[in-house]
């Protein structure tokens, strides 16, 4: 009995620990549930540390696009979004957040300055990659003018098929 007592005492204890120390943030902001809570929920934070909401984006079409600089198909439909920013100015949003699997807001800095793209690059600072259950990129969820949660697309379509099945988002809730 004293054996089990030795090996249970410093798991359980090692176990409490980690349970304990798991960031602090969890008590700082809401639970949510499901996706759609989430997705119109979410906030990330600015390349500069500041807090950005999906609120803020009320009255476009919003992709968020978890990637990272490494994904190559992340990096093959960006050119097709910057396409259709150009298009839809005022209506369409792309929200690039860095997911923070092996990078931080200094690789998505780099990139951006590097590119050149009109988006929105973030960090996924309070894990809404993970609240969401992602397990890979590229991921994106769609989020409406009205700020309701569209869908979550897992993968990638190719430049083409992502330009196309975006566009139809936009033409839907803003028409040609």
């Amino acid at each position: 009995m004293k054996y089990y007592n030795v090996i249970l005492i410093p798991v359980l204890l090692f176990g409490f620990l980690l349970s304990g120390c798991s960031g602090g943030d969890s008590e700082d902001r809401a639970s949510y549930d499901t996706p759609e809570e989430i997705v119109e929920n979410a906030i990330f934070t600015d390349l500069d540390g500041n807090d950005v909401s999906i609120k803020d984006f009320a009255g476009n079409l919003v992709l968020i696009d978890f990637w990272e600089s490494w994904c190559g198909p992340c990096l093959q439909v960006f050119p097709a979004m910057e396409e259709l920013r150009a298009e839809y100015p005022g209506e369409f949003q792309v929200l690039a957040v860095t997911v923070g699997l092996t990078e931080g807001p200094e690789d998505a800095r780099a990139f951006a300055a590097e590119h050149g793209y009109d988006f929105n690059f973030l960090y996924d600072e309070y894990g809404v990659f993970e609240d969401l259950e992602g397990q890979g990129i590229p991921f994106k969820a769609y989020v409406d003018p009205d700020g309701n949660f569209i869908k979550i697309e897992m993968g990638s379509y190719g430049r083409q098929g992502d330009y196309n099945r975006t566009k139809a988002l936009i033409v839907e809730h803003f028409g040609e």
